[in-house]
This record gives structure tokens, C-alpha cells and sequence, in this order.
């Protein structure tokens, strides 16, 4: 590991880039041609209504995807967390419910899709002329669903165990059956778009078997009945660290199911009609798909150089990253745009022919539709950069800008004043006008952006002399943002003779890292709300996530070691299995803390009541994310204290006491 984090900060960029992205595009491309394949072969061999009716039913597919990457990303983030706290069998016990899950919901999207079908493509906006064609194909794909969503789920899991190439061989397996099949059953068995499904829904079942199969050979946890038993709490967990996937996947539903209405609406009123439109639309939205892609594989793949070298302050190389990405993926989709606008009439025929009129709307979905496409070299990147660099909320609003804040409302504006054109001009739109947020929120970054190197410090290991203690004890130090309580830790710590932990943890990550300890500092026990949008683009543990697995390392090492008092960081949960832990939890009145913020760090009177509302709550939101407890219930602590009451020195006297009593009593 050191090796690697090593290379982040001294290796050529464009060699990093290269090693890192080029197998995140491979597995985005097989996600993207997945999905295009069928449409290929459907529209030679049924015709572009055929293709209408697979747009029709992808919707329910990807609400299907949606709930399998919640629960194959949200277990495999918790794999990684509960693994990274040195706890395999919780570890084993989120990976089984997140299979036990991904099966039970499986099995009753299977049963409501087969069951309200036709409801369902209504919803999708399904024509007449689309529903023969739409509910053939529907019914099969419904009746694959559960081995589509157990796999894919399998499949995030098992990159998390350190295989990512054997997941990613499975897909590709799968993408190159799939694409085998499907000419045999729709040309040679003349099954038409049954057997497109049937062709998917087999090499589906492959990939699914051949994940299943890996589960017996695990190699970080072991699974057996036990960890297959459901626990809501472990449910409910997996299914909140995935929950930024499952919005990602199901803002693309919303806008499909938007655009194949109004496309049927307003298509119908135009001399194109309702079918063609939305065929077309949805073939130009799979070709754009493939461009995101590989511009998502670039930068996706990037992350950890943009994180590490941000981190460690090393700011010339996360330019140097950020402009080499952002050339690499403006020149794809420049390439993209001058295709997309000069030979639109090739590009549809690859997916069958049609009329004068489908010829005709093909072409101009793709030059409009697709006319600011060079925009999203810029604002995919840019919403990948910020996850990268710990803007949970920049990137969160990268994220779904384009889709839900700009797309949506410009599809109904427009789509009712200009009719089909209006629908189609949506697209350069949402595209201009996230371009506009992603390069504003990237100017006033890089402004920030200023050369320079973390110091690099350790954790001392001289021991305190004159420990009056007789045996090894632990204090854990939670308190609320300007009570007084780190302070408090400091007196106990010296009156007891024993080591205090704050910020030497920061100087210790910083160290085994290479990051800046102020980005560490930034980035350590605060939460925002919007932080569980911070992994929508590509699968992974988040920034905080990271840094709480290396804290819970060191806190446990230190604990091992010597007696100390341990100021924050969830450190009386991650040490909760120890009988000789006192935890401690000090508060104070809003009024109290004021004045003490004013005075002591130095905060304006006028907004200091805002700031320690908003960093108790950033504490609150993260002790909740990785306890699942209440950070104020004062069950949770052994002493419980008013800084207040008696003030910091007495209160710590005080604390002091009541430890020595525990000690010769309890411990």
C-alpha cells in the first residue's frame, strides 16, 4: 500500500492516468455496449419499432440496476469499512445481507413487473404501436431480473474483495455472449425481440453463476449460514452506503420516463408521429452513453491522483492531472460532436433503417439533441474532480444538475412551446447550463489552488513518566464544539500522567499518506447531509470513509499500548469491545460556548451560534454514519459532564476522580 500511494505522488501523470482509467472505461463500455448490442441486432433484424419497445421497457431495467448497485456498492463499502475496523465476521454479515437483500427485492421486482407490466410501460410511455413489441421483450427481461440483479450486486461485492479482474472478466463474458446470441435467435431461430431477450437474459444467468460461484472462495471474509440471517440494522446500513448509486440510476429513469411522454405527446403532433421519436431518442442516448463512458473511465479513474496529491498539498500535479484529464476528454467529445453532426444518417443505420421521416428526425435528434456535447468534458470531470478532493456538496450538485435540475424542467418548458423541437433542444440546454455551474464551481477552485507540501510528523512514543495509574485505561473524549471539552481531555490526560491523542492521529495519517494534515483536519469527523452523494459516479469508498478506517487503526494500536485519553473520532465505538475504556462526554450551553468561541478560537460574535451548530451537527452526522447511535444520547458515555457547572479545571478534577474510582472498583 505505501508502494502505491508513493507512485500517486511521484509518478508521471500521464502514466498514472493510463495504469488507473483504463479499467474503469473498459468496465463502463461493457456496462454501455451491454445495452446498445440488443438494439443493433433488433433494429436489422424487427425494425426500429422493435427498438422502440426495448426504450420502453429499459426503464424498469434500470430501476432493477438501481437497487442492485444500492445493495452490491452499499456491501461492498461496508466490507471495506467493517474490514478496515479489523471486524470480519460484521464485515461477513453486511456482504450476506446484501445478497440476502438483492435477492429478496429481486424476486419481488420480478413478481410486480410480471405482474404489472402493462401499467408499467404506460408509465414509460409506451404507444400502441410499441406494445406488442414492448411486452414480449418486457416479460422476459422481468422473468431474468433476479439473475441480472443478484450478479451485478456479486459483482461490486467481489471487486471490493480484491478481485476486480475477475468481476470484470464476468461482465465481459456476459457482453460477449450476449452479442453472440443475439444474432443466433433473432436471424437464425427468427424469435425476434424474444429472442434478444432471451439472449440477454442467458448470458445474464452466466455471469450470475459464475459470481455466485466466487462465493465459496471469498478471500478476505468467510460466509456461511449465519451471515445469510437478516439483520435490519446491517440491512439498513449496506442499503445507506449505496444509496448515492441507486439515486445516480434512478434520475435516469425519471428522465426517460419524462422524455418518452413528451416524445410520444408531442411527436404524435408532429409529422413524425409517436413512435419514431421515441426510438430514435433512445438510440441517441445509448450512442451519447458510450462518450460519457470513456470520459467517465478517464476521470473515475483518476480519482485517487486528484485526492492524494490535493491531500498532500502537492497542488502542481492536481492541476497538472485536472488539465491533462480535461484535454482528454474535451478531444473525445469534440470527436463525438463533429460524428454526431456529420454523419448522423451512418451512425442510426447501424441500428437498422426506416423511412424518410425516421431518417430525417434521426438526424436532427442527434444535431440538436447532442449539440453541446463537448460540454460534458468539462462537466463530468469536473463533478468526478470535486468527489475526488472531498466537495461532497459540489459534486453532488454536479451530479444532478444536468439530469434533475436542468433537464427535467427544460424538457417540459420547452417541449410545451416548441413541441418535438422543444424536447430535442432540452438536451443543449441542461448541457450549457451545467457546463456554466461546472466551470464556475472549477475557477473558483483553482483560484484556491496554491503550491506547497504537508509536514510529515509521528506519533511520539516517548512514555509519560510518574504514571500514578496501576492499570491501563482508556479515556474516550466526545464533547460538543466549544464546550471546552479538548481541553479538558488535555488536564486529565496531564494530571493522570498518561498520553493524550488529538491531532497527533492527523500527523500520523499525514505521514503514512503523503496528505496535508489541514485537508485531513477538513476532512475527519464531519458529515454533511449531502455526503451520501458523494460516490455517485463510479463505486468506491469516499474520502471520509478512508481516513475513518486509517483513524480506527491507529486509535486500536495506541489502545493496545498505553494508557491515554482520546479526544473524539468515534473512538469510544471503535473501542467498545474493551473493558477498559472510560467514556467521557462533555456539553455546555449555547451561551457558555459562545462566549468561549469568542474568546478562545477567535470566532465573530455575530455568527459564532451559527458555526457551532453547524460543526456539532457535521459531529453528530458523522458519529451517527459509523455508529449508528445517537451522538447525543448519554447512554452512550459512562460520565456525562456540564463543562459549566464547576468549569474546565474542576470538571476535569472531577472526571479525574471518578476514573480513579472506576479504576480500583471496576477495571
Amino acid at each position: 500500500m505505501e508502494k502505491e500511494e508513493n507512485i500517486l505522488g511521484t509518478e508521471k501523470i500521464g502514466k498514472l492516468i493510463k495504469k488507473f482509467s483504463i479499467p474503469c472505461i473498459i468496465s463502463l463500455l461493457v456496462n454501455s455496449l451491454y445495452n446498445i448490442v440488443d438494439q443493433i441486432f433488433i433494429g436489422q433484424g424487427v425494425g426500429y419499432l422493435g427498438n422502440g419497445a426495448t426504450n420502453v421497457v429499459f426503464p424498469l431495467a434500470m430501476i432493477c440496476l438501481a437497487f442492485s448497485l444500492m445493495l452490491g456498492d452499499g456491501a461492498s463499502s461496508y466490507l471495506s469499512l467493517k474490514l478496515g475496523e479489523n471486524k470480519k465476521e460484521e464485515a461477513a454479515k453486511g456482504v450476506g445481507n446484501g445478497i440476502l437483500l438483492s435477492a429478496v427485492v429481486a424476486i419481488l421486482l420480478c413478481v410486480v413487473s410480471l405482474t404489472f407490466l402493462p401499467q408499467l410501460l404506460n408509465l414509460f410511455g409506451c404507444t400502441d404501436n410499441l406494445r406488442e413489441y414492448a411486452t414480449q421483450y418486457g416479460k422476459i427481461i422481468s422473468m431474468g431480473l433476479p439473475f441480472m440483479m443478484i450478479g451485478m450486486a456479486l459483482n461490486s461485492i467481489i471487486r471490493a474483495d480484491g478481485s476486480p479482474r475477475y468481476a470484470m472478466t464476468t461482465m465481459v463474458l456476459g457482453a460477449i455472449l450476449n452479442t453472440i446470441l443475439d444474432p443466433i435467435f433473432i436471424f437464425i431461430f427468427k424469435m425476434g425481440v424474444e429472442g434478444a431477450a432471451i439472449a440477454t437474459i442467458f448470458s445474464q444467468f452466466v455471469t450470475f453463476v459464475l459470481n455466485v460461484w466466487y462465493i465459496r472462495k471469498f478471500k478476505s471474509i468467510t460466509l456461511n449460514k449465519e451471515t445469510f440471517q437478516f439483520k435490519f440494522k446491517v440491512a439498513k446500513k449496506v442499503s445507506a452506503l449505496g444509496i448515492s448509486s441507486f439515486i445516480t440510476q434512478m434520475s435516469f429513469v425519471v428522465v426517460m420516463a419524462f422524455e418518452n411522454n413528451l416524445l410520444g405527446k408531442y411527436g404524435a403532433q408532429s409529422k413524425f408521429g409517436s413512435d419514431i421519436p421515441i426510438t430514435v431518442l433512445g438510440i441517441v442516448m445509448k450512442i451519447s452513453q458510450i462518450l460519457n463512458s470513456i470520459i467517465i473511465g478517464i476521470a473515475a479513474g483518476t480519482q485517487p491522483i486528484f485526492g492524494y496529491n490535493y491531500g498532500a498539498r502537492r497542488f502542481d500535479r492536481v492541476k497538472t492531472a485536472l488539465k491533462t484529464v480535461l484535454g482528454l476528454s474535451v478531444v473525445i467529445s469534440t470527436i463525438a460532436f463533429l460524428l454526431f453532426q456529420t454523419i448522423p444518417d451512418k451512425l442510426i443505420s447501424i441500428f437498422g433503417s426506416g423511412d424518410e421521416n425516421y431518417m430525417e428526425f434521426a438526424c436532427l435528434a442527434f444535431r440538436t439533441y447532442l449539440l453541446l456535447c463537448i460540454c460534458n468534458g468539462i462537466q463530468i470531470p469536473s463533478g468526478i474532480f470535486f468527489q475526488a478532493i472531498g466537495k461532497s456538496i459540489k459534486s453532488a450538485i454536479l451530479s444532478l444538475s444536468r439530469q434533475i435540475l436542468f433537464l427535467i424542467p427544460a424538457l417540459v418548458i420547452l417541449g410545451s412551446s416548441f413541441g418535438i423541437m422543444g424536447v430535442l433542444s432540452a438536451g443543449p440546454v441542461a448541457d450549457g447550463l451545467a457546463f456554466v455551474v461546472a466551470t464556475v464551481l472549477l475557477w473558483f477552485e483553482l483560484k484556491h489552488l496554491k503550491q506547497g507540501n504537508s509536514k510529515s510528523q509521528t506519533l511520539k512514543d516517548e512514555p509519560h513518566t510518574g504514571n500514578p495509574l496501576e492499570k491501563q485505561v482508556i479515556i474516550t473524549v466526545s464533547r460538543e464544539y466549544g464546550s471546552g471539552g479538548r481541553y479538558i481531555g488535555k488536564l486529565i490526560a496531564d494530571t493522570l500522567g498518561i498520553k493524550f491523542y488529538d491531532k497527533e492521529f492527523i500527523e500520523q495519517i499525514a505521514k503514512e499518506t503523503g496528505l496535508a494534515e489541514d485537508y485531513i483536519e477538513n476532512q475527519e469527523q464531519k458529515r454533511n447531509s449531502l455526503a451520501g452523494l458523494n460516490n455517485g459516479y463510479y463505486s468506491g469508498l469516499n474520502n471520509a470513509d478512508e481516513l475513518f478506517i486509517k483513524e480506527s487503526e491507529l486509535i486500536k494500536k495506541v489502545a493496545e499500548k498505553e494508557s491515554c485519553v482520546i479526544i473524539g473520532r468515534c473512538a469510544d465505538f471503535i473501542l467498545q469491545d474493551r473493558k477498559n475504556v472510560i467514556k467521557v462526554f462533555v456539553y455546555s450551553n449555547m451561551e457558555d460556548k459562545v462566549k468561549r468561541a469568542t474568546e478562545i478560537y477567535g470566532l465573530n460574535q455575530t455568527k459564532a451560534e451559527k458555526e457551532i451548530k453547524r460543526i456539532d451537527k457535521l459531529r453528530s452526522n458523522h458519529y451517527k454514519y459509523y455508529t449508528e447511535k445517537d451522538w447525543h444520547n448519554l447512554s452512550n458515555y459512562d460520565i456525562c459532564i456540564n463543562s459549566d457547572t464547576l468549569g474546565v479545571d474542576k470538571s476535569a478534577g472531577l472526571i479525574c476522580q471518578m476514573i480513579n474510582d472506576k479504576i480500583v472498583t471496576q477495571l
